[in-house]
């Protein structure tokens, strides 16, 4: 599926992480226009993954517009099927969240990743291929990608089920998007905090 993209992947640029109300909106959403402006000419996206399902979600959804509101960012609705994204040579990409891409792949209508696969190793093919290789196909034509993820992590919850499931293969995907990053920023009470990389 990789080779068929016709070009040389780039790296995936930057990863910003951080817990429920941390600031990593606000920093990706800094990031992302820094790159626009350094790439005149071409489009600036927000890549939005949260399905409004609730009124709590749509409030989330309203204040993260509200956020961005005079930015010049163009909103592209994409809850699953990232594959279906196109981007060109000067184009910069802000995709949030990576956390809601995945629960929608698992466990919406339309997601692929749904039942769990028999074995490990086909589950990592899938997530691969469902979520990693358009990601990188985007990262290989654009001229900028910013990833917001979720740091979930950290709370001493024990999860058991699905849920489980969820919870390992974010920490799988975010892994992978970190290796392939130029840089990695966790945001700590407002505070970036590079964990790879040079600071910009």
């Amino acid at each position: 599926m990789g080779q068929a993209y016709g070009r040389k992947e780039k790296e995936m640029r930057e990863l910003v992480t951080g817990g429920s109300g941390s600031g990593k909106s606000e920093y990706a959403e800094l990031l992302a226009v820094n790159a626009h402006r350094k790439s005149p000419g071409g489009m600036l996206y927000y890549v939005a993954t949260m399905i409004p399902s609730d009124e709590e979600c749509v409030k989330r959804i309203e204040k993260h517009r509200n956020m961005r509101k005079e930015k010049g960012f163009v909103t592209l609705e994409c809850y699953t099927q990232l594959e279906k994204l196109k981007a060109g040579a000067g184009d910069v990409f802000l995709i949030e969240c990576m956390s809601n891409l995945l629960a929608n792949e698992m466990f919406g209508k339309e997601g692929r990743m749904g039942q769990k696969a028999a074995d490990p190793q086909t589950e990592m093919r899938r997530l691969q291929e469902i979520i990693l290789e358009p990601l990188l196909q985007i990262s290989g034509q654009a001229a900028g990608v910013v990833v917001v993820t979720n740091e979930i992590f950290s709370d001493g919850t024990k999860y058991q089920g699905e849920t489980l499931r969820y919870v390992k293969l974010l920490g799988e995907v975010n892994c992978r998007i970190a290796k392939k990053a130029d840089t990695v920023t966790e945001v700590v009470c407002g505070i970036p905090v590079r964990r790879k990389g040079e600071e910009r």
